[in-house]
């Protein structure tokens, strides 16, 4: 994939900035030689005339070629797209590592080698692919984040420089004097928002979201303690324990966007919170490209008519799904989230002040679950066994949740783990890691569903069926749990999963 074949067609650009299209939000940007400025297709600013006109398919290729941000529509706004990030390439794969926040802590050269080639390579890569080279990227990223937070709170500047990753507050003001062409000092000359204990976010998506579906799916599976879902909005406390932090989110009225509210005591971890609930969320996936792959499909072409905007749910964090995955072995989900809760009241990390009703107590960490005796919840001892041994290997390096890692190997690490089958691995890959293409083919409600005939397909049958749904495996299975009357039990035999 190079910086053309990335864009959408130039007539389509067209038809869409013309039309404000909010499906096509943050699938392109607009920039205008005669004014310098580059703007979201959905700009509400008089339309410029084409011959001004040149389009990028990100923010980064736009600063990159010396134009500046609107301040009208502001394109920190625009939900992300997650089509640069597709694949096992070196470019996705190094783009997934920028936004986990490699190069915070790492050097380009760094980064270079962990993908597997020089660091010039990868800047070649870059510029031919995405337009920018990687520091581009990652400074465009941590820009844009710092321009929100100056428009919508009242955070100090030195705050909003520690915020989006500048350990340097000259180095914070000068960056973005030369990216906004003005100060953030000017910026913040009319603060929309009051100081106050919690900032107030908007987090942008593509049209159409289903925030009720998503809602309903994790509400039948919030640990009570550590998150709380309603009909409207979903809300959870994160760590540390001597300095939680505590979010809720819910939708933004007229906009397409959600509202967050978030009170974070280290301001560093802010964009990292931010980016865990788009990816969470599932708010930079481009329905249209799904829509596309599952319209003339005889099973899901009426599903997705249903509910067009349907979108993957993920987890806040990997060894939490983890737990959770593996309790849910053979069981109903309810049957799970009651031995979740066991767990998060026996070992979660009681909190000294509740931040709000229902919220008390931090997930147990890896290293406390490693050592816990689980039977005395009600684990079998086939299952506590699991969950240690899982918690001990994360510990121990030999599995994790890296964004980098392809489907394959991430199964394929997994499963060699005792009580760890396929099943388990990619509903993991789906939820943690929110991949897009992962598929627990042994589901039964999967092999049931997935086939007009009363016998239920064979997971090898489904399987072969599904390489059509590539590579939005997993949406379809989000569609297929929705479209039956209960929510999906975990592969049914005597014992749990386990490798051959």
């Amino acid at each position: 994939m190079d910086i053309t074949s990335s864009l959408p067609d130039p007539h389509i650009c067209e038809q869409a900035r013309l039309s404000r299209d909010a499906r096509f939000d943050g699938l392109f940007f607009t920039a205008v030689s005669s004014t310098g400025i580059y703007c979201r297709p959905v700009c509400p600013a008089p339309v410029p005339k084409r011959a001004n006109v040149r389009y990028y398919a990100n923010a980064a290729a736009a600063e990159a070629a010396g134009f500046r941000p609107c301040l009208r529509c502001r394109p920190e706004l625009s939900p992300g797209n997650d089509q640069w990030q597709r694949g096992d390439h070196v470019v996705a794969r190094a783009l997934k590592l920028i936004e986990s926040g490699a190069l915070e802590e790492s050097s380009l050269p760094q980064l270079a080698t962990h993908v597997g080639v020089g660091a010039r390579q990868l800047r070649r890569l870059f510029v031919e692919r995405v337009g920018a080279p990687p520091i581009s990227v990652h400074t465009t990223r941590r820009l844009l984040f710092a321009k929100q937070l100056l428009t919508e709170t009242a955070l100090p500047v030195t705050e909003v420089a520690l915020a989006s990753g500048f350990r340097s507050l000259r180095r914070f003001n000068a960056a973005f004097a030369q990216a906004n062409r003005i100060a953030p000092r000017e910026l913040r000359r009319h603060p929309r928002a009051a100081a106050d204990d919690a900032l107030v976010l908007r987090l942008g998506y593509r049209p159409p979201y289903d925030f009720g579906e998503l809602l309903a799916f994790l509400r039948t599976r919030a640990m009570p303690g550590v998150e709380r879902v309603d009909d409207v909005s979903y809300a959870r406390v994160f760590g540390p324990a001597d300095a939680p932090g505590w979010l809720r989110l819910s939708a933004w009225p007229g906009e397409h966007a959600l509202r967050l509210q978030l009170h974070c005591p280290q301001s560093s971890q802010l964009l990292g919170v931010v980016t865990t609930l788009r990816r969470m969320f599932d708010l930079d996936a481009n329905p249209q490209a799904i829509a596309d792959t599952f319209r003339d499909d005889a099973i899901l072409g009426p599903l997705l008519t249903r509910r067009p905007g349907l979108r993957l749910p993920g987890g806040w964090d990997g060894f939490e799904i983890a737990v959770r995955a593996i309790l849910g072995q053979q069981i109903s989900v309810a049957a799970a989230r009651t031995l979740a809760t066991r767990i998060v009241q026996r070992w979660g990390q009681p909190l000294a002040e509740a931040p709000m009703p229902g919220l008390e107590r931090l997930f147990p960490t890896a290293e406390v679950l490693a050592q816990a005796e689980l039977r005395e919840v009600g684990l079998t001892t086939a299952r506590a066994a699991t969950v240690r041994g899982m918690a001990q290997a994360l510990l121990d390096g030999r599995v994790d949740f890296r964004a980098d890692q392809s489907l394959d190997e991430f199964v394929a690490r997994w499963v060699a783990l005792p009580g760890i089958g396929e099943w388990t691995a990619h509903y993991m890959a789906m939820r943690a890691l929110s991949e897009p293409d992962a598929f627990p083919a042994a589901d039964l409600i999967l092999r049931r569903v997935a086939t007009t005939d009363p016998t239920p397909l064979s997971t090898k049958a489904l399987s072969q069926r599904a390489e059509a749904w590539r590579p939005w495996r997993a949406y379809t299975v989000i569609h297929l749990w929705r479209g039956t009357a209960d929510a999906p039990p975990a592969p049914r035999s005597k014992k749990p999963e386990k490798t051959p």
